[in-house]
């Protein structure tokens, strides 16, 4: 199967997944239906699901099915689509558009916008808790942990601040590498590694697929501004050019368009020689650092 229609299979089943659980959301009360609707509008119907492709690809690793990887790829994409809804947000990144339609907060309203985001979240702790997830409770529990590590004041949500904080102030190569490697990394590293949990893998197996995780994690973040810098909002889906009018120091703006696309070619380089140890078992995370390197949305 080729890389695409492989990455369309495991997008098909997310999406069935999710709308699946999100269907729960409408046995609450009256009063929450619009934000059970605001959920399923940030979280349905749009994406790559490239956080849960890897779930389930690093669990083929170790022969777990996709159907047995499905809500653990599920609870990392609601954690994925509420970093989205509050990053969005106008004491954020005040963006208007996502994914080609208006964000949630310009669908809704602000304060519905937060609520989702905030369901989404807890959301995801609730799919991982539940025995469906993984028979093995200390399994869950790591799952649990490690989500919580790499989405809150330790990951995504401490790079979030750091780059708030980072706008308009001088920045090296190694802030910013710092800061999108707990933006952006950390999430993307937590969805491989949580293949490998859920596949029993060894310690040393974890460490060479997190090293691949580490590297893809920040080539997704050089792609995704190079696409800022060169890239149209028909094509990526959401405002351009928003970096360098907000200040915002990034590997593109210190190393220039083509030292940026040398270290791009750099990191994917690193991440497939991380893969050596599994042979061509690992042909498709392979071919998701060309993916994550030449994606033009």
């Amino acid at each position: 199967m080729l890389f695409v229609e492989r990455l369309q299979a495991h997008r098909h089943a997310v999406e069935e997944r999710l709308t699946s659980l999100l269907a729960e959301t409408r046995s609450g009360p009256p009063a929450a239906a619009r934000l059970a609707e605001a959920m399923r509008y940030a979280a349905l119907g749009a994406g790559k699901r490239f956080r849960p492709f890897l779930v389930i690809e690093a669990a083929a690793l170790f022969g777990v099915p996709q159907t047995q990887a499905l809500d653990t790829a599920a609870a990392v994409e609601c954690v994925h689509c509420y970093s989205l809804v509050h990053d969005d947000l106008p004491g954020m990144d005040n963006d208007d558009l996502r994914r080609g339609r208006p964000t949630v907060h310009k669908a809704f309203d602000e304060a519905t916008a937060i609520l989702a985001g905030d369901a989404l979240l807890t959301f995801a702790f609730e799919i991982l808790g539940r025995p469906t997830t993984h028979a093995d409770p200390a399994v869950r529990a790591e799952l649990v942990l490690g989500l919580a590590r790499a989405s809150g004041w330790q990951g995504m949500a401490g790079g979030q601040m750091l780059d708030l904080e980072a706008e308009g102030e001088p920045q090296d190569e190694d802030g910013v590498i710092n800061i999108q490697a707990l933006k952006t990394g950390t999430l993307i590293e937590f969805s491989v590694d949580a293949g490998a949990l859920l596949g029993r893998a060894s310690i040393a197996e974890r460490q060479s697929l997190r090293a691949y995780a580490q590297a893809v994690g920040l080539a997704f973040q050089v792609a995704d501004d190079l696409l800022d810098a060169e890239g149209t909002s028909a094509e990526v889906g959401k405002a351009t050019g928003k970096d360098a009018g907000a200040g915002k120091a990034t590997l593109v703006s210190l190393l220039g368009i083509s030292r940026a696309r040398e270290k791009l070619r750099s990191l994917g380089a690193d991440a497939i020689n991380a893969l050596k140890p599994f042979g061509d078992r690992a042909a498709a995370l392979e071919q998701a650092v060309d993916f994550v390197s030449n994606r033009r949305s």
